[in-house]
């Protein structure tokens, strides 16, 4: 098969989506590999290493005129011109949030593979996993900074000092995004509490934290108790494939003290915060009612070696049956199937279909 790696162009993402080494190995077994020039370099991954491992330097359009791409995030619209009907394109979309991206695939017949969506058959999701452990890890550093009150925080020290209480950490969701993060704000002394739906799940968390953190079951009387004495809230929420439900309310954040700090990881599928829209590297931050909204929806980009590693040892196995067979490869591996979101035309994601008010068909019978 002809592979296509194009350059990520989303704003200050550097990840790529294959290492050389994965190259390397498309090529050894007869694939040819287009990589866009530049498109490892984010990631400290030179056109040097990808040309010795077998691939073809060249543009963008020579990297999406192959028959599968293989991205790290969702198109955008300048690049919705690459899609075709005989194409197979591998990537984060996140649709449920991006209706213009949903159409322009439904439109163009383009077959999208997701990695959110891609499921086992526990119910894991191996793709999302590795850049969820980056995001949960990266929200309480971002969290930590802009707490500081030159950039606009409370200005507080999450970890606190002796003699002083240390700050309060409230995590939306118990999943591997809120996991993380709890290490993490644990890590720098801070008070964490978790918020989950599932009792065997908080059971579990109680357990691996020896008790050292805070659990309490999700509801709106619980998350209102909570809010006064939250200095910094994660939302981790996450329904695979399905736009994140609103948790926290607009007539909420009065309850907050000025000056704390939302980081919302769910943004990417709409956020589970009302007031949170999607930012940039760039310009991260935006105040509503005197709390600051941190709404990245590429977090893992602020770190790109790890991110660009941890993802694509995730990710190779599946990019190598979808190389050796095709759209075949989605019938016969019912973890890769789950993960067709569009197909000539039809969307093949029910929660997707939801979201829109659009109409949806399974994926065996789009395939039929």
């Amino acid at each position: 098969m002809k592979i296509g790696l194009p350059k990520e162009i989303k704003v200050k993402e550097n990840r790529v989506a294959m290492t050389p080494g994965g190259v390397a190995t498309l090529v050894r077994r007869g694939h040819q590999v287009v990589v866009e020039r530049g498109a490892g370099v984010g990631s400290g991954l030179p056109d040097a290493d990808y040309e010795q491992a077998g691939a073809t330097l060249g543009s963008a359009a020579d990297a999406w005129a192959q028959d599968m791409v293989v991205k790290v995030k969702e198109p955008i619209a300048s690049e919705y011109p690459y899609l075709r009907d005989d194409l197979l394109l591998f990537t984060y979309l996140h649709l449920a949030a991006d209706r213009p991206l949903t159409e322009a695939l439904m439109q163009s017949g383009t077959t999208g593979v997701a990695y959110e969506t891609v499921q086992l058959d526990d119910g894991s999701l191996p793709l999302l996993t590795p850049m969820s452990e980056v995001a949960g890890r990266l929200s309480v550093q971002a969290g930590a900074y802009h707490l500081q009150k030159p950039v606009g925080g409370r200005g507080v020290l999450l970890g606190g000092v002796p003699g002083v209480q240390p700050g309060q950490v409230t995590i939306l969701g118990g999943g591997v995004v809120g996991t993380n993060a709890a290490k993490m704000a644990m890590g720098l002394g801070a008070k964490v509490t978790i918020l989950d739906v599932s009792q065997r799940r908080l059971a579990y968390l109680d357990d691996v934290f020896f008790g050292k953190l805070t659990t309490m079951m999700s509801s709106e009387a619980n998350l209102r108790d909570l809010l006064p004495d939250t200095d910094l809230l994660i939302g981790g929420v996450l329904i695979p494939g399905a736009k994140a439900p609103h948790l926290v309310t607009r007539d909420m954040l009065p309850l907050m003290p000025e000056g704390s700090v939302i980081v919302d990881v769910a943004v990417d599928q709409g956020g589970c915060v009302e007031t949170i829209h999607a930012t940039t590297h760039t310009d991260p931050t935006y105040v509503v009612d005197g709390i600051v909204h941190y709404g990245v929806a590429n977090m893992p980009g602020a770190v790109p070696r790890t991110s660009t590693f941890a993802l694509t040892n995730a990710t190779f196995p599946y990019v190598l049956m979808l190389a050796e067979q095709g759209a075949g490869a989605l019938e016969k591996n019912q973890a890769l199937l789950l993960g067709l979101n569009t197909y000539r035309g039809k969307l093949t994601y029910a929660a997707v279909g939801e979201a829109f008010d659009l109409p949806s068909v399974e994926p065996r019978t789009a395939l039929a």
